[in-house]
């Protein structure tokens, strides 16, 4: 069944698939063959975000998706526009963002002529999107447009790309915008195996140490309220993922916080010691795991993911279940008994008082402190966007996050720059919270010209910038591993931060002593308008906790 037909150019049938599946936002950068796309987006409602670079674009779509939870859309032209996004995509489909991209390319007749402005960017793009097309007929447009949202969203969510030619935009189409996508080759496994859900109840029965790991497959599926009646019902400590905080509110006393290389001790130690590890939503990626043949050794492991790819891809699985993560709990919750698991839980108790987080107090300005009084202050319920390095870590550890889609990160592909427009695209799509931006100097200045995209939408964003004018993540690295030969990592030409940040005419604040961090806070919660705070730390100042390489997740080294 199809909706009415009319003659209108491919462009305005990409509009028309933008109206019906209800975008709002379009973050761009405009270039020559991409235009007819940009005149007929002008003649729709849909708002146009102007960024600096087409990365960003594509981070600032995946900030809005994943705090949202709608499909972010993102518009570049062919060539270095195409290409400037192809870390973006990657960072998406490394966190399974739904993200659907349209680029501009040369007229048909121009393609692989090395033409001006001319890339391959479907072949480019093959490994790091979920699908990609480059549409060669215009009567096929409505219908691939359709498609892409339909896969992007669906399954296990990720980027889809579109590559349109000039001409293909420009040309005449009669087709009509189908209403429904039926794809052969293409249907997720939502349901559960009901015999493996039956195994999976029975070992839950059987289980005197089980622990639950949540993932982003946990958000994805909007199953955070299975998951902690889950928990709550069988009285099962629950540790998270990077990409999962937020899955499971860290005030909940079975939460035990984020676990792998940088995991809190008592999350670590927990799983090492259960005897069932229960993975929703995970891939038990390396740093995760540490040493895997030291991983989990009291273990059986059950591993649910709407991919079966990821299933026994990286561990051992004793209980594989495949389906959609919301799904498999609302069928597994009648099936299991409330539990007690009172002496596992008095082990956890003792772990939490044997590894406690701890940190190095008094003397400079402790950015762990810091994260804290923030967690306090916002009292866990501001969305945190990050960058990459020591301040990620420090911000996964130390805020405490209470709600979902509260945590917005380059957690698969380590993405640096990635935070200031993830944080815009976040603030666009939730007016109604405070988004705070925790980036360090490095990160920062590989997107700090963002500030003008955010300063033209009026988003009152807070930015936590840690300065220890390196690159601290790769100094900790150099220390433990290269013998402490600290090299290209100094960052001597550091612009001022705070009157950067007053030249876009938002509000520049500094902290350079422990007294000064609650009151500066303090003065940016309660503006509304942008405001950057330079938080000057010592560039000593490591992460810990800190699995080395080769190790298992209970070696961890600690802070002295």
């Amino acid at each position: 069944m199809t909706l009415g037909s009319k003659e209108r150019t491919g462009a305005r049938a990409v509009m028309e698939v933008l109206l019906a599946e209800g975008v709002e936002l379009v973050f761009g950068y405009p270039g020559g063959a991409v235009l007819p796309l940009y005149d007929e987006l002008a003649r729709t409602p849909i708002r146009h975000v102007l960024v600096r670079q087409e990365q960003n674009a594509v981070h600032a779509a995946s900030g809005y998706a994943r705090t949202s939870g709608k499909t972010g859309v993102c518009l570049a032209t062919s060539g270095p526009g195409a290409t400037n996004l192809v870390t973006g995509i990657a960072s998406a489909y490394m966190d399974s963002v739904p993200v659907v991209i349209f680029t501009g390319q040369v007229p048909t007749r121009m393609v692989g002529s090395d033409a001006f402005q001319e890339t391959d960017i479907t072949g480019i793009t093959i490994p790091i999107t979920k699908h990609n097309y480059l549409v060669k007929d215009v009567e096929e447009l409505p219908r691939i447009a359709k498609e892409a949202f339909y896969i992007a969203s669906t399954g296990r969510p990720g980027p889809v790309l579109i590559d349109i030619p000039k001409d293909v935009a420009l040309a005449l189409c009669r087709a009509s915008l189908p209403e429904r996508v039926e794809l052969r080759g293409y249907k997720p496994t939502y349901q559960g195996h009901p015999g493996q859900l039956r195994a999976l109840a029975r070992l839950l029965g059987e289980a005197e140490r089980p622990l639950i790991f949540a993932g982003g497959g946990v958000l994805a599926s909007r199953a955070e309220d299975y998951l902690r009646q889950l928990a709550e019902k069988l009285q099962v400590p629950v540790v998270t993922s990077l990409t999962g905080l937020g899955a499971f509110p860290e005030d909940n006393p079975l939460a035990l916080g984020m676990v792998g290389l940088h995991g809190k001790p008592c999350a670590n130690h927990a799983l090492m010691e259960c005897d069932l590890l229960v993975g929703l939503g995970v891939r038990f990626d390396d740093r995760v795991t540490g040493a895997l043949e030291k991983f989990a050794p009291r273990a059986r492991i059950a591993h649910l993911d709407i991919d079966p790819a990821e299933i026994g891809k990286n561990v051992r699985v004793d209980l594989p279940l495949v389906g959609d993560i919301s799904c498999i709990l609302q069928e597994l919750l009648p099936l299991v008994a409330p539990a007690s698991h009172g002496p596992w839980l008095q082990r956890i108790k003792e772990l939490r008082n044997l590894y406690p987080l701890t940190y190095g107090r008094g003397g400079e300005v402790r950015p762990q402190w810091v994260m804290e009084r923030l967690g306090e202050m916002t009292r866990g319920q501001a969305i945190i966007a990050t960058d990459v390095g020591q301040h990620q870590m420090w911000a996964a550890l130390y805020y405490g996050y209470t709600e979902p889609r509260s945590f917005v990160s380059s957690c698969g592909l380590g993405t640096m720059g990635y935070g200031l427009p993830a944080a815009a695209g976040a603030a666009l799509a939730r007016r109604d919270k405070q988004v705070w931006l925790i980036t360090g100097d490095g990160s920062f200045q590989m997107s700090m010209a963002e500030l003008g995209t955010a300063m033209e939408q009026g988003l009152p964003l807070k930015i936590l910038l840690f300065n220890n004018q390196s690159l601290a993540m790769v100094r900790q690295l150099q220390h433990f591993y290269y013998d402490r030969q600290y090299t290209a990592i100094e960052f001597t030409g550091n612009p001022d931060f705070v009157r950067l940040a007053e030249c876009y005419g938002a509000e520049g604040l500094r902290i350079t002593r422990q007294e000064e961090v609650v009151p500066v806070l303090a003065r940016a919660m309660g503006n509304d308008r942008l405001t950057l705070i330079e938080c000057v730390i010592s560039p000593e100042e490591m992460v810990y906790p800190m699995v080395p390489e080769g190790a298992g997740l209970d070696e961890m080294l600690l802070p002295e």
